[in-house]
């Protein structure tokens, strides 16, 4: 029986995070700094719109492109923060979560051959969403002497006659990093020179600290050449929600939409009626988890500086990336080890690409007391290990 496996599927390693879940998943007593995901419940008002809509029978399919109240509050609240305007008819379209509108935006643009330019360390996903489309992701390792911010220079010393799309995710994950307004427009200006499109996931837009977040679509003469992606699930703690959007122009949202169309149909109904009211009236809870969030930050850089793993301070996300490299240790080899041996699970660096071996990601979205506890046991590991 010959292999019926697509190749683009079989060269793409399983996700280098899902191990350490698996493995900590098998142990008691386990603090997991792994998992990137809120460990807040969804705000009530919030809850109680998606149950409304249920107890209302509102249980049908909505419009491919979402429900129009959606939209139209989802552009209210894009031009309201960031300047930039979207038509809810035409430059709107809401997916299942910002996975969905990742994979909607590579399949629409890229053709075989085509190569994405891809900063690393990134999500983990990137690289594996341009492949499958038939890309060639084309990496680039940052460095924590950046602060892990791309420069337009290293972008452009990877364009070729290939090169079709640069794709950046900042606020950063796994970095926390936060890229200038400067850089930006560094970017902007490749794009520019070289007629390339930019996708810009800003999943974690209102997770920032001290800092602004520039929207990329925002820059002058950039909402034509991009495609921004966010979504609800890290800003209003509604990773189950599974609801994201895409925001492009209107040739590039049809494409993006005719494969949404035949792949998805509608995004959770429920969902969407529960993300209108996030955008109705989250704001406050927005704006307190942001405050505990940066609380837990602090304890986090401070408490992992202060045990000799040097951390550079992350501006956004909701995570911490420290050097292991004190310790003597790869960064699989700390990450093993704290897990058999203190029952603290992070995350290898390398997981995330280029730039990344040497580090490890610690997601402070666990609890003011856990890292507490957490750091209790890093200080035990790094009094046999640093």
């Amino acid at each position: 029986m010959r292999n019926f496996i697509s190749q683009r599927v079989a060269s793409v390693p399983p996700s280098g995070i899902r191990r350490f879940f698996d493995i900590a998943a098998t142990m008691p007593d386990v603090i997991s700094l792994g998992i990137g995901e809120p460990d807040f419940v969804t705000p009530t008002p919030i809850l109680n719109a998606g149950i409304a809509s249920l107890q209302r029978g509102e249980t049908a399919y909505t419009s491919n492109s979402g429900t129009i109240e959606l939209r139209r509050a989802l552009s209210d609240h894009l031009a309201r923060l960031y300047g930039v305007e979207y038509n809810p008819e035409t430059e709107l379209l809401i997916t299942v979560g910002v996975s969905e509108a990742m994979y909607l935006a590579m399949t629409a643009i890229v053709d075989p051959g085509d190569e994405v330019i891809v900063p690393q360390p990134c999500f983990v996903a990137y690289a594996p969403e341009v492949i499958f489309a038939g890309g060639v992701p084309i990496t680039i390792p940052t460095r924590v002497e950046n602060e892990f911010q791309v420069t337009g220079e290293e972008i452009e010393a990877r364009v070729t006659p290939k090169t079709k799309a640069i794709l950046i995710g900042y606020p950063n994950n796994p970095t926390g990093a936060v890229l200038t307004r400067e850089r930006m427009g560094e970017i902007a200006r490749v794009a520019e020179k070289h007629d390339l499109l930019v996708i810009s996931d800003e999943i974690y837009d209102r997770l920032v600290y001290g800092v602004e977040h520039t929207c990329f679509a925002s820059l002058p003469g950039m909402k034509e050449r991009t495609i921004l992606l966010g979504g609800f699930s890290k800003d209003y703690a509604m990773t189950g929600w599974r609801i994201g959007y895409i925001a492009a122009p209107a040739e590039l949202l049809a494409a993006a939409r005719k494969v949404h169309q035949y792949t998805i149909m509608s995004a959770p109904t429920t969902g969407q009626h529960a993300a209108l009211a996030a955008l109705k009236c989250g704001e406050e809870h927005v704006q307190r988890m942001v405050a505990e969030y940066d609380r837990r930050r602090k304890l986090i850089v401070s408490g992992l500086n202060s045990l000799g793993l040097d951390c550079f301070e992350p501006r956004g996300a909701f995570y911490a990336f420290p050097s292991v490299a004190k310790t003597g240790l790869s960064d699989d080899e700390f990450a093993d080890k704290l897990l058999a041996e203190e029952q603290v699970a992070v995350v290898p660096g390398n997981a995330f690409g280029a730039g990344g071996a040497g580090f490890v990601r610690m997601a402070y979205a666990q609890s003011y007391e856990k890292i507490e506890q957490a750091l209790e046991r890093i200080h035990r590991f790094m009094q046999r290990h640093g």
